[in-house]
């Protein structure tokens, strides 16, 4: 019996080593067949995750992030021992002691899980099996990925310290929220630093890797807590904390910026606006959408602070001046449920909820409000983020006696005399606080509207191309289409200056007389008839005063004189086109191209001719520091000098490209100084030289100004963002200079200005620039003009006549002082004679020339 009984144990023995060894070759060869093809897990010492690219302006203040996964990546040595230890010890106590896999873990999970019956299924994966899924593998749920994972994990912790793969982790984790990485969502849960977390809010953190969107600390609050209190009971049981700080910490409320507790980080920034956004879609392109979004780069905007306030509030007041001169009430369009104003929580929540192209609350002063209770005269309205008190806020019948409700038939109401005339309950309303101009006392709460109208502003360095202000609209939040980089609008006349420059390049001076006259031109579309603005003509003018009163006649004859080729050559040597089509309507600014291209174009004609690329950004740094973008490309030849004589500053040499004719580029300035001074830019009031060219295009569905002093070139232009006529009364000198205007009183300020800087190789004539007749050095009065030419020039086009081809009469007038078509006015001339200007100029005397 013994015998047979050692014998049937001695069976079963070999029978369990013969499977055991069976079982192990069967394990190992699937082991072995998995660890082929693997992926290197070397590629983990290399390790670049995405993370945050920051912009900050010139005073290194940061004004905007973008980021596909937001990610602060931080050193393990900067990483507190409470934050590494709570994620320890929820997630992988023994994560110091294992060689990558717990097997006392993975046993214990199995036992759970058949106890359970399959009820209390948890994860046995360590940190650096996690690793090995984030980085290297898939997520999905598979025997095969355990196996590689298992596999990796042992690898690794060959190859790698402890604290290298925990660092990995702690940068890779997705928190929930767009938060990647402990950093991140410290500040994205509770605005803080990793230093600044208390031992409850680390808890919270480490709680999140396994479900982070079933933890979310407001939807579900109870379950977060829960969580969180587990997490610091682990913490204790590894000796982590003691148990006074446990139970002190799991009796605190879970506090997050989600609950209102702290201040969103976002809200320390300055609103999203076009010229961050630009710079998004400018670098989107030159680096790559994963680069700019996940390369953690930092990006020096040339962006003035106190410039881009200004010229964003300059334009809106432009745009909704003319808005509510127009007197139409369109409102928002949204409306909030009867149900939902019934006490201040439910209506505050609505108004919460307002996404913010529905309620922008990026306009300075403005406040998105709902119309609570219409009284007899007035309406009561309720206010995002101003406390109620007393008997409400109003807005009273007077405050609406300047509109007339569009009906959705699209026709509009009578005038409105009270507030029910315009409101309904429930109605959103946009509303900013007036106040008294003596004092600053708040008067009463007014309605707003967006504007239907846009534009856009701005402004850059003449001299280095850097834009100090963008403003694409009248709100970023209601619209992000950039109307100064991607609004393809006509310039009209304020294209005029490059046929200019051309001409004068061509032997034209500024005192060459062209015939103001009728033009008649066959097309393929019909007979083009381009007309003056006055619909007057003036006869035969001086090219001065053909810029400063802006005649089309004038500049379509002179295009016609020097070919539409060479005048689409300077367009394009200015990058205003490219390419620009040679027709001649094209002369008077017909073809479409962008502000962002004008203004650049005219900051050549300021800086006397060079070429200056516009810049958004001064300086790229890569993560690691590299600057790996520069614009300012010049050198400095004297700063390595260990002292510089007295006076001198800093020798900068530039190698800019000459676009123009320096002494081209100052005759096209001063004639320019003209139109500000005399012509239809007359509205311009600045302490310092200013030189600039309105634009209005046909019907004006387009009205453009642009400007410069020697330091700073400016640009606005307004209309609807679909081109319709903008109204009698509209035009450039109307609408836009008073914003230009408005933005260089400031920015004189700040940046100073001076006469513009005269170029050697030219001398000084006294011009009359009514005929354009030589006068001598000591002639004075209003009709003398100082002109440059050029030294080879000497009178070189003065007193010649062009009519660009076209058949000129012999009985049309010079134009004469007081530019009037008025019968039997009599004038004084430069001589002393008398002078009768005839009404208008003689159709019988006058043919058109054959063009295309």
């Amino acid at each position: 019996m013994v015998r047979f009984l050692l014998s049937s144990i001695g069976g079963l023995f070999s029978w369990l080593v013969t499977a055991a060894f069976f079982g192990a070759v069967v394990v190992g060869a699937i082991f072995w067949m998995y660890s082929r093809n693997l992926p290197s897990h070397e590629q983990l010492s290399q390790y670049t995750p995405k993370t945050i690219s920051r912009i900050y302006n010139g005073e290194g203040r940061l004004i905007d992030e973008f980021a596909s996964e937001r990610r602060l990546f931080v050193p393990i040595d900067e990483i507190p021992d409470v934050v590494k230890g709570a994620f320890v010890s929820a997630e992988d106590q023994n994560f110091y002691f294992h060689k990558g896999y717990d097997a006392r873990g993975m046993i214990g999970a199995l036992k759970d899980a058949v106890l359970s019956r399959g009820s209390n299924v948890r994860g046995a994966s360590t940190i650096t099996q996690q690793v090995m899924k984030n980085f290297l593998l898939s997520s999905d749920r598979s025997v095969e990925r355990k196996i590689k994972e298992l596999i990796l994990a042992a690898r690794v912790e060959e190859a790698l310290p402890k604290d290298r793969i925990l660092e990995l982790y702690l940068n890779e984790i997705y928190l929930g929220q767009n938060s990647y990485g402990v950093a991140a969502a410290a500040q994205t849960y509770f605005n803080k630093t990793l230093s600044e977390l208390e031992y409850g809010e680390a808890a919270y953190l480490a709680a999140l890797p396994k479900k982070p969107a079933a933890l979310h600390p407001v939807r579900d609050y109870e379950t977060a807590r829960l969580r969180r209190n587990y997490v610091l009971r682990r913490m204790f049981e590894d000796e982590r904390i003691d148990e006074a700080t446990m139970k002190a910490e799991q009796e605190k409320p879970l506090r997050t910026v989600q609950n209102g507790d702290y201040a969103p980080f976002r809200e320390q920034l300055p609103p999203r606006d076009y010229f961050t956004d630009e710079i998004r879609r400018q670098l989107s392109r030159t680096f790559g959408e994963d680069e700019f979004f996940g390369g953690g780069l930092t990006i020096r905007a040339t962006v003035d602070p106190a410039m881009q306030a200004q010229a964003g509030d300059a334009l809106r007041e432009a745009l909704e001046s003319y808005d509510r001169g127009r007197g139409v009430w369109r409102g928002t369009g949204v409306k909030i449920d009867a149900d939902r104003l019934g006490s201040e929580a439910d209506w505050r929540a609505a108004l919460a909820e307002l996404p913010d192209d529905k309620a922008p609350r990026d306009i300075p002063g403005w406040r998105p409000a709902v119309v609570l209770k219409l009284g007899e005269q007035d309406a009561r309205i309720g206010i995002e983020g101003i406390a109620e008190e007393g008997n409400g806020h109003w807005v009273p019948a007077k405050d609406v006696q300047w509109a007339r409700k569009l009906l959705d038939s699209g026709k509009l109401g009578p005038k409105a005399r009270v507030a029910a005339d315009l409101l309904e309950v429930g109605d959103v309303v946009l509303v900013r606080a007036m106040t008294s101009d003596a004092d600053g006392s708040f008067v009463r709460w007014t309605l707003r509207q967006i504007p239907e109208v846009e534009g856009a502003f701005m402004a850059m360095d003449v001299n280095t191309g850097r834009v100090i202000a963008m403003q694409g609209g009248f709100s970023y939040q209601a619209t992000v289409y950039n109307r100064a980089t991607q609004a393809m609008r006509q310039p009209g006349s304020s294209f005029k200056p490059f046929v200019y420059a051309a001409a004068m390049d061509s032997g034209f001076s500024p005192a060459t007389i062209v015939v103001d006259a009728p033009i008649e031109i066959d097309t393929p579309q019909g007979l083009w008839r381009p007309k003056n603005a006055s619909n007057k003509f003036y006869g035969p003018t001086p090219v001065r005063t053909g810029i400063e009163q802006s005649r089309n006649l004038m500049t379509i004859r002179i295009a016609q004189e020097i070919g539409m080729e060479t005048v689409a050559g300077y367009a394009e040597r200015f990058g205003v086109y490219n390419p620009m089509k040679p027709f001649l309507a094209n002369a008077l600014g017909a073809q479409e191209t962008t502000m962002f291209k004008m203004v650049a174009a005219y900051a050549m004609f300021a800086n006397g001719g060079e070429r200056v690329e516009p810049t958004l950004v001064d300086r790229v740094q890569d993560r690691y520091g590299r600057t790996i973008y520069r614009h300012d490309q010049r050198s400095c030849e004297t700063c390595a000098e260990p002292k510089l004589p007295d006076g001198q500053g800093p020798r900068i040499a530039s190698n800019r490209e000459r676009v123009m004719d320096a002494i081209t580029a100052y005759q096209l300035t001063s004639m320019m100084e003209g139109v500000v001074k005399r012509g239809s830019g007359k509205g311009v009031n600045l302490p310092v030289p200013v030189a600039g060219k309105t634009g209005t295009t046909n019907d004006a569905k387009d009205v453009w100004f642009i400007g410069y002093t020697s330091n700073i070139v400016a640009g606005c232009y307004m209309g609807f963002d679909n081109p319709r006529g903008l109204g009698a009364g509209a035009y450039g000198g109307t609408l836009c200079v008073p914003v230009f205007n408005a933005f260089m009183k400031e920015a004189v300020k700040k940046f100073g200005g001076s006469s513009f800087r005269v170029p050697p190789g030219g001398h000084w004539v006294k011009i009359n620039r009514f005929s354009g007749e030589h006068l001598p050095e000591d002639a004075e009065g209003d009709h003398v003009v100082v002109e440059y030419l050029r030294d080879d020039q000497e009178m070189a086009g003065i007193g010649i006549v062009i009519d660009g081809g076209f058949a000129m009469g012999s009985n049309l007038p010079l134009f004469a002082q007081g530019e009037t078509d008025d019968p039997g006015q009599q004038i004084t001339t430069s001589t002393g004679q008398v002078k009768v200007i005839p009404k208008k100029a003689d159709f019988g005397t006058l043919t058109s020339g054959g063009l295309y």
